[in-house]
């Protein structure tokens, strides 16, 4: 072990930066801290590099390759012809270096100590790195998560992950896709709009099963009438590689054959060999344990982000890694709840949810007590403009506050930023129903749905 008598110290020192990290570290030196960001890779972290932006980046393309293909319907006559690989992945990898490039500049300029190597707790106040000691009058734990794999399902070959489907500089002219998740919808989408013939394999009864049942019926329908093929309700069982690709074989025995198997079964917590356990940080199946204020019960050890049980989401890292600044500062900023916390999933149609489902308020407040309403998006007039259908479902508390709302339908993702103001703050659908929404905006579908979960709806 490196001597850490002599060990550079800061206030605070991050271990990762990724989404929750870098916020940490930027939130730490406006409230007057030093700061040491640790990052065995590059700035930015899975988030920048190998996650939202690059995907989302390749969903713009497949967009535009669904544009080009339905433009006659609108009076615009174009054709797609192909898909240039490398020519989508140079626009990929350019929006990813202008976005590193800005936030290594950022980070420079507020004084933060960037240590580049792979850190490890060697104690409650010191990390090494590359045999260096650093120590940190406190520690935020932020190393994110990792594409994860099945037991006895070995990545390699034609078996790849999304960090490989990222990479690819070819599109296969078929595909399984191993989860119907997140990741698995979203590269479903973009591989279909790029004609690739995509199939998606589900152990769960559903895709996206954490959703609101109205969801994932509409998004089930959508996909079907997209021609994205998925088999759910039955779990995977083995994989074979041979010269023409991929079998697949389910555990009732049905198979099917492709070019390619893309393991999407979500993301594991990147904790393991870095010393958090020797420290005395409690870590179970991966993850790292805290209260409700993010601190690990170990000294002065917080932890953020993908580490932390919850959903795995860029900006719920990044919000916990502006808390544990201030919580640090003694700020006593309000505790994050992941309930609120918004989701997106960026598939065409689109899914964008916050706070409870209609299944999780009936459990919490009865069956009886729970009130819900869904807007049809064929009543919008910019969703008919865009051409594009879905719904939007509010549920409230019967004769309280809305507290989950949740949609679907192109673009519809821009829209949670009003639904989350709107669960958070325990607003009432009557609340809702008196704010102006401008005309023609999908943003109108919002307070349509509020006026009629008030009972005086105007277009139904």
């Amino acid at each position: 072990m490196a001597d850490s008598a002599t060990a550079q110290e800061f206030d605070i020192l991050v271990l990762g930066a990724g989404s929750g990290g870098y916020a940490a570290a930027l939130r730490a030196v406006q409230l007057g801290f030093s700061v040491g960001l640790v990052e065995k890779a590059k700035l930015g972290g899975t988030c920048l590099h190998n996650g939202c932006i690059p995907t989302k980046a390749l969903l713009h393309s497949a967009e535009l390759a669904d544009h080009a293909k339905d433009a006659s319907k609108y009076g615009v006559n174009l054709s797609m012809d192909s898909i240039d690989m490398a020519a989508v992945n140079a626009y990929k990898d350019g929006i990813i270096a202008g976005k590193f490039k800005g936030l290594t500049g950022l980070i420079k300029s507020k004084g933060i100590t960037v240590i580049e190597g792979e850190g490890k707790l060697v104690g409650t106040d010191t990390v090494e790195v590359n045999g260096t000691a650093y120590k940190g009058k406190n520690i935020v734990l932020a190393t994110g998560s990792y594409s994860k794999t099945l037991p006895g399902l070995e990545i390699g070959g034609k078996v790849i992950t999304s960090d490989h489907a990222l990479q690819m500089d070819t599109l296969p002219k078929s595909a399984v896709i191993l989860g119907g998740g997140v990741i698995g919808v979203e590269f479903a989408s973009v591989w279909k709009s790029f004609g690739v013939d995509a199939t998606i394999v589900e152990g769960l009864p559903s895709l996206v099963p954490n959703e609101d049942p109205a969801i994932i019926k509409q998004l089930e329908r959508a996909f079907k009438k997209r021609g994205i093929k998925f088999n759910t309700g039955v779990f995977f069982d083995k994989v074979e590689q041979n010269d023409d690709g991929v079998v697949v074989t389910l555990a009732d025995g049905k198979t099917f054959e492709a070019d390619l198997l893309l393991v999407a079964v979500g993301r594991g917590p990147s904790t393991a060999g870095l010393g958090f356990e020797e420290a005395g940080v409690t870590v179970d199946r991966g993850f790292v344990i805290t209260d409700e204020r993010l601190h690990t019960g170990v000294g002065n050890i917080y932890a953020v982000g993908d580490i932390v049980p919850g959903v795995q989401l860029a900006h719920r890292g990044f919000q916990q890694g502006i808390f544990v600044a201030e919580e640090i500062a003694g700020n006593k900023p309000a505790v994050i709840e992941d309930i609120n916390v918004p989701k997106v999933t960026y598939c065409d149609p689109e899914i964008a949810s916050v706070g409870l489902n209609q299944p999780q308020a009936e459990e919490k407040y009865g069956k009886d007590n729970v009130e819900t309403v869904e807007y049809n998006l064929a009543g919008n007039g910019k969703s008919s403009i865009l051409g594009t259908s879905g719904i939007i479902k509010m549920v409230r508390e019967k004769d309280g506050p809305i507290v989950g709302m949740h949609m679907i339908g192109g673009r519809i993702g821009e829209q949670i930023g009003e639904a989350q103001l709107i669960v958070s703050w325990e607003a009432y659908p009557e609340d809702v129903a008196a704010l102006i929404h401008a005309h023609p905006t999908q943003n109108e579908a919002l307070g349509e749905a509020a006026m009629a979960l008030a009972g005086r709806p105007l277009h139904g």
